[in-house]
């Protein structure tokens, strides 16, 4: 991380055509002292051919108007026509086409709502969303009444709804209940390029609806699939159907990459946003993608602290954050118009790659990395890691900067190392943890080894789920798996089956508001505020909630005296706690709790730690790790020889014999997060299964 005393100037280069030279100086020096340290990062401009560009968003242009100037319009009457003939047709169309806001209008005006809704998935919620709230002002309606949204604990739709936007997720719990998708005549799957595990499950369910929907001569279902990059050859060969194209358009974007590789992506795009704020005029704004919550975090900071001493500017800055943890009133901040003169900046992970549209975005600043997870069968564990992006991706990402003018795209990479980027993400399906997966499709009494996958995922990693989901009671295994009233009971819980068994397991240790309270926590992450220039203020804050338990007992305090506090907003200011997680953990626990009175869940609440402890055992027995005598844990799980994470209570304390851990973090060394102390004899007693323990 670049110290936060680092502004950017710029000067002339002899690069060549369209390359931008930066130096860095320290803001002492921008007074005109002697620069003391100078970093360059240059760019080079690619040209990149785009369609003449249309206006998306004027004050002169009606909607209709815009709708007309839209690409996907003049192909209104062919996809119809496809759809007429065929029951799947794929549509693979470049950025700004309307594919997502038009293709449901065009379905709706041409009868297919009259026996069912039309629903259009997408892969996260703040897409769904905002696309929804554009349709429906396209169409003159309120929400809720012809156009209506459902994403995960909210749903604004009505018995009048006829276009219906949700996530992949939504869509797929719904099918546990109605296998054949009988309330919708036509779905849309849109963002396909992004291969989630919840839209290739669907892949697989859609399919599997159409073929015995003319089996039993119901009603036809018509499935659209669209995206921007999908490889239409193993789209078609899976559906059994040709593809189409359709031209977008969009403005022209120049796309600069970096000439030299950056040690700190984090300091070049500081560098870049700065270059950008001072040379471009202040209704340029600028989205900048990054991996995730804590460093999107950290970077605001800076951005604000330097904003006020950046004297040079055009323009004030307003800065903004865009990640799935953050509460949807926050997420949708910053869509919203800025005032006169006040540059928006805007910081997000992945989330802004796809669907929606930002107004006002000029400028692109892409890192190259995203946070993913992946999988390990041979140790059942996961491990979250920042990884280099694809090509696939590196061009989404510039298309956000030429959604309603003409734009900019910085990628502080080189050329070079953008050549050696895999062309396409790999699927979830092949990299990520499958046991969720595994009893979904158990729910639907559908084996994974007889699932017709896009593409299937590896062999050993099921059988670890198996494996996994028989631990936990929520499978029977034999020759044919079945899925057990547990089970079934973990499905009607949106989480990893590891925290749905603490759920449901909760009341017989007598801790089921302790355990609502914590899996709420654990699923917003990142409560403490780091990286400030307060770091010793905020340690002695945080250190009034230590647990000498560990990390879990911790959290749980600090959620406790959230939701006691009159003045949620300066109590969080005054701890250095982020209010933004802890009220997205409230919210989700509010959620919970209805899930578990419904189940008629107890509950009850204890104040004996031990006895919260063992239940987080029974949830996370795969999660152990025992002390060696050089200080590293190994996990049982495994053998991973990994460390406690520097932001944990128990970090450079006293070190416990055994622990339990919530996840497996990988940087420049392996490290366990959130981690609590537990003893041996615990283990035997709460899960005695587990086996082969690690000697110390």
């Amino acid at each position: 991380m670049m110290d936060s005393k680092y502004l950017a100037t710029s000067k002339n280069d002899s690069g060549g055509p369209g390359s931008v030279n930066f130096s860095i100086k320290r803001k002492h020096d921008m007074l005109g002292i002697s620069p003391v340290s100078e970093k360059k990062l240059h760019m080079t401009q690619i040209k990149q051919p785009v369609p003449l560009p249309v206006l998306l968003t004027s004050k002169r242009t009606t909607i209709e108007q815009h709708q007309k100037s839209l690409p996907v319009y003049n192909c209104r009457q062919r996809i119809l026509r496809e759809l007429e003939l065929n029951d799947t047709v794929l549509i693979m169309s470049e950025t700004g086409s309307g594919k997502t806001t038009q293709i449901p209008q065009f379905l709706l005006h041409a009868g297919y709502a009259k026996n069912g809704m039309i629903g259009i998935t997408q892969p996260r919620r703040v897409a769904a969303i905002t696309v929804a709230k554009r349709v429906a002002q396209e169409m003159s309606g309120g929400l809720g009444d012809t156009v209506g949204y459902t994403v995960r604990f909210e749903d604004v739709t009505s018995k009048r709804t006829k276009i219906r936007f949700l996530t992949d997720g939504v869509l797929l719990r719904e099918s546990i209940k109605d296998r054949l998708l009988l309330k919708y005549s036509a779905i849309i799957l849109d963002e396909a390029h992004e291969r989630t595990v919840n839209a290739d499950l669907l892949f697989g369910i859609v399919k599997e609806a159409q073929k015995e929907r003319r089996k039993q001569k119901l009603g036809s279902l018509k499935v659209v699939v669209t995206s921007a990059t999908m490889d239409i050859d193993h789209f078609g060969k899976y559906f059994n159907c040709k593809g189409m194209y359709l031209e977008g358009r969009t403005y022209p974007v120049r796309v600069m990459h970096a000439k030299e590789e950056q040690d700190d992506y984090v300091h070049a795009v500081l560098v870049t946003l700065f270059h950008i704020h001072r040379t471009t005029p202040p209704n340029h704004d600028v989205l900048i993608f990054l991996t995730g919550q804590e460093e999107i975090e950290s970077l605001a900071h800076q951005i604000r602290q330097l904003a006020k001493v950046d004297v040079s500017g055009t323009s004030d800055l307003r800065v903004y954050s865009l990640y799935a943890q953050l509460s949807q009133n926050k997420q949708l901040e910053c869509f919203l118009p800025t005032p006169a003169n006040i540059r928006k900046v805007i910081l997000a992970t992945n989330i802004a790659e796809t669907s929606i549209t930002i107004p006002g975005i000029r400028c692109v600043i892409d890192c190259g990395f995203v946070k993913e997870k992946s999988f390990n069968s041979a140790d059942g564990l996961d491990v979250l890691k920042s990884v280099r992006i694809s090509k696939a991706q590196a061009w989404q990402r510039t298309g956000r900067a030429g959604r309603d003018a003409a734009g900019t795209c910085y990628r502080a990479y080189t050329k070079k190392q953008m050549d050696s980027f895999a062309d396409a993400t790999q699927p979830e399906v092949l990299r990520t943890n499958p046991t969720a997966m595994v009893l979904q499709l158990l729910a639907l009494d559908i084996d994974c080894n007889n699932f017709d996958f896009l593409d299937a995922p590896p062999e050993e990693g099921l059988r670890s789920a198996y494996k996994s989901l028989d631990a936990l009671g929520a499978i029977k295994s034999g020759s044919v798996s079945h899925i057990t009233p547990l089970g079934r009971q973990m499905v009607m819980f949106p989480l990893d089956p590891k925290y749905a068994k603490l759920l449901l397991t909760a009341s017989s240790f007598g801790c089921m508001e302790e355990i609502l309270s914590l899996v709420s926590v654990l699923t917003s992450d990142h409560v403490f505020v780091s990286n400030t220039d307060k770091n010793e203020m905020a340690s002695l804050a945080h250190a009034k909630f230590q647990s000498k338990h560990g990390d879990h007992l911790t959290l749980l305090n600090v959620f406790n005296a959230f939701v006691k506090t009159e003045k949620p907003k300066v109590w969080c200011h005054d701890n250095y706690l982020n209010l933004r997680s802890l009220t997205y953990a409230r919210n989700v626990r509010r959620q919970l709790t209805e899930i578990s009175e419904r189940l008629d869940l107890v509950l009850n609440s204890t104040d004996d730690i031990e006895m919260l402890k063992k239940c987080l055992l029974n949830g996370f027995f795969e999660n152990i790790a025992v002390l060696q005598r050089d200080g590293f844990y190994v996990t049982v799980s495994g053998n991973i020889r990994a460390k406690i994470h520097p932001s944990s209570v128990l970090h450079g304390k006293y070190k416990p014999s055994y622990i339990l851990f919530t996840e497996i973090v990988q940087t420049e060394q392996t490290f366990l997060r959130q981690v609590s102390e537990i003893s041996i004899e615990w283990i035997k007693e709460v899960v005695p299964f587990v086996k082969n323990i690690p000697t110390r």
